[in-house]
């Protein structure tokens, strides 16, 4: 069983900061391919990380934003610097397992950014 439990959306002015936290839990069964945050209902790439050791930005948050990684907590962080009302959406953490032909998704967190 795999479950992924975000926090840390809210409401935010243009141009201030937010950081998102994904925590996950998963059985000794499974390999972490690859987990990061995904928004809108298309579920468009923010930024992940691959068990291969790369980290993958979406061009529109390059600069910006910065995703990391705590192995102990099994936990990835998303931190949103300089934020611009076009980043308000749902944002989602999504993991990809070996053992898993489809990924994983948390509830969602909204992040709202007034401008």
């Amino acid at each position: 069983q795999v479950q992924l439990v975000e926090s840390g959306g809210g409401l935010v002015q243009a141009g201030g900061s937010l950081r998102l936290s994904c925590a996950a839990a998963y059985g000794s069964i499974f390999t972490l391919n690859a987990m990061g945050w995904y928004r809108g209902k298309q579920r468009e790439l923010v930024a992940n990380w691959t068990r291969s050791g790369s980290t993958n930005y979406a061009d529109s948050v390059k600069g910006r934003f910065t995703i990391s990684r705590d192995d102990a907590k099994n936990t990835v962080y998303l931190q949103m610097n300089s934020l611009k009302p076009e980043d308000t959406a749902v944002y989602y953490c999504g993991a990809d397992f070996r053992e898993s032909p489809y990924p994983y998704w948390g509830q969602g967190t909204q992040v709202t950014v007034s401008s």
